[in-house]
This record gives C-alpha cells, sequence and structure tokens, in this order.
C-alpha cells in the first residue's frame, strides 16, 4: 500500500502487533475491528482518547490495561520500547512524517525492519480520512469493513454536497473558537481541520481572512469588530477545569446546556450578534480526528441552511455510527445549539 505520506509500506501479513502513534485512533481501530484492543501492542500517550472513551474500552477490554507505553507528549517516541514490542505494524499521523523529533526514531525503525505507515483524519480530513481507512483496513485484513463505512460516508457527504451545488446558497460567516473558554479569547483555526467541516457545510471561516497557518488567535475586541453571523465553539471534558465548554463523550446534555450557557453570557461573547439572534453553535472538539465528523458536518449544514437540509437528522447518523462502527457506548452530547 502507499501511505499518505506517499510511501510504499509491505507487510507479509495483516498486522497483528500494531504500535499506535496516538492514542485515539484505537477508537479508529474500534471501526474496523470487534477487539481491536487485541491488536494493540502499544500506544505512544499523546493525543489519547477521552476519558469516557477510554474506560468504555477499558470496562469492555480489560487488556487495555497491560497496553505498552512507548512516549508521551511532544511527538516523543521510545524506539527502544517500540522495538522490544516486536510490532509488524506502526501507525504514526502524517504530522509526525516530518517533525525533527521524529527523524531519529523513523531512521531507527526503519533499519530494524519495522514497518511504518502514516495516517490523518486531522490536518486534511475531507481528503485523507477514507484513504487512511481503506490503509488501516488493508494493512489489518479489515478491507471490507472499511469499505462499508466508506460507502457510509460518501452517502451522507455526497447528498450535503449535491444540496449545495444546486442550490447555491450564500455561506454564513462562522468564526470557530476553539478549546472555547470565557477567558484568554480567542484561539482559532486557519485553512484545515474544523475550517474543511465548515466548508462541507455551506459556511465560511473568517479565521481564513486573519490566520495565516493552521491556528493562530484573534482578541475579542476583533472578533466583535469581525461580527460573524454563526459563532462555533468547541470543547469536550477537558475543558471542564478551565470554566470551558464541556462537551462529548460521558456529557450529559444538562452538563453541555450549562457550559454553553455560561460561555455565551460572558461579557464580550454575549455582545456578539451571532449569539443575541441564536446563531452559536457547540461542538465536541474531538471530530477534529475521528471519522465521525460525517455526523458533525450534518449537524452544521443543517444549523446553516435549515431550510435547505430540513430532512436531515445528524443524531440518526451519529447513532447509527455508533451502531455500527463502534465497539463501545458512545452516548453523550456532541453539538449543542443557542435557544
Amino acid at each position: 500500500m502507499t501511505d499518505i505520506a506517499g510511501r510504499e509500506v509491505v507487510l507479509d501479513a495483516p498486522a497483528k502487533r500494531i504500535v499506535l502513534g496516538e492514542g485515539r485512533h484505537l477508537a479508529v481501530l474500534g471501526m474496523l475491528h470487534d477487539d481491536p484492543v487485541s491488536l494493540l501492542a502499544g500506544w505512544r500517550q499523546d493525543k489519547g482518547l477521552d476519558p469516557a472513551t477510554y474506560d468504555a474500552y477499558l470496562a469492555k477490554f480489560p487488556a487495555l490495561k497491560d497496553v505498552a507505553p512507548v512516549g508521551a507528549g511532544n511527538r516523543l517516541l521510545s524506539v527502544e520500547s517500540t522495538i522490544a514490542l516486536m510490532p509488524d505494524l506502526v501507525l504514526l499521523s502524517v504530522m509526525d512524517a516530518d517533525a525533527p523529533q521524529m527523524e531519529m526514531p523513523l531512521r531507527q525503525l526503519q533499519a530494524a525492519g519495522i514497518p511504518v505507515a502514516f495516517v490523518d483524519f486531522f490536518t486534511a480530513p475531507l481528503e485523507n480520512t477514507l484513504p487512511s481507512l481503506r490503509l488501516i483496513g488493508t494493512l489489518t485484513g479489515a478491507e471490507a469493513r472499511a469499505e462499508e463505512f466508506v460507502a457510509f460516508y460518501e452517502e451522507h457527504l455526497s447528498a450535503i454536497r449535491a444540496k449545495l451545488k444546486a442550490a447555491q446558497p450564500e455561506p454564513p460567516r462562522v468564526f470557530i473558537h476553539v478549546h472555547a473558554a470565557p477567558t484568554n479569547c480567542c484561539a482559532t483555526v486557519g485553512p484545515g481541520v474544523f475550517d474543511e467541516f465548515v466548508e462541507a457545510a455551506g459556511g465560511y471561516n473568517i479565521g481564513r481572512d486573519s490566520v495565516p497557518g493552521v491556528m493562530g488567535n484573534v482578541g475579542l475586541e476583533n472578533l466583535l469588530a469581525a461580527d460573524p453571523d454563526v459563532y462555533l465553539a468547541t470543547g469536550g471534558a477537558h475543558m471542564q477545569a478551565r470554566g470551558g465548554l464541556v462537551l462529548g463523550a460521558g456529557i450529559d446534555e444538562a452538563t453541555a446546556k450549562d457550559s454553553f450557557a455560561q460561555l455565551l453570557a460572558a461579557p464580550g461573547f454575549a455582545d456578539l450578534r451571532a449569539v443575541s439572534e441564536g446563531h452559536a453553535i457547540g461542538i465536541w472538539h474531538l471530530f477534529n480526528d475521528f471519522p465521525a465528523h460525517i455526523a458533525l458536518i450534518e449537524a452544521l449544514a443543517k444549523r446553516f441552511h435549515p431550510e435547505l437540509f430540513a430532512d436531515l437528522d445528524p443524531k440518526a447518523t451519529m447513532a447509527e455510527f455508533e451502531a455500527r462502527f463502534s465497539p463501545v457506548d458512545m452516548t453523550g452530547s456532541y453539538w449543542i445549539e443557542s435557544e
């Protein structure tokens, strides 16, 4: 196979001992295998599963507690620990391909004869999600399951694209506030990641006008002056300690609503036209690295263009994703709208 970094990957047989470069990609393996933990020899404890999802996997697959760590933050990988596990495949993010701190580890893995494959569900999700899933499916002997998801994903995305192409609606100007909290406003994004979700749903990310790279910051005064049509905030369980937006697996609706209401009532945010007119949306931040983002795109399309997408049921799409492509319960609050 050719991976997302354009490198040839050759295996003698489907991988049975995998080292994951990002812990959260266990949920991607779970889309393809009923017992993904049985394939897991080790994982780098960087960008891990959210707490509720980890607990769900641990409850169903107790062997998860014995999976060996091979590194931690800042894309550090212990080659010694990885080689000791004798993996038949190391799955890394495409962001590792050019990371300076990974140059030597990659050489050492190659010298040890351990195959490495790069995948991407983050930097260019609409372009790379399906090729990455097909790559993992082929390398682990789960081609049929991968193609089942590809059909599901393409059916939902093509329906949105067809309607947008036919109707050509005016895209709302959207401000994306990532890791949203009432203080230290405001981290946002330029091209890539959430920008692609907004565009696919028929919106325009105004961060493109002020953030040259993937991430950047906009002051509250600049946000008020920009006067977006839609305020889009991302959050997760990790924001609870910071008094920010709390959403995701294991988060009940009342908790999500309360955290969103407190965010929108904060000085400055309450003055936004998008907030006063009821055009504010909160979404789970970890959609940014997970193929279930197809349900998020539907939720955004329905919010941006309610008349055009009145027939969409993104909650049903998320429920179908859980039933067909997740070995564990993913019940939680994944997006929320102002009332």
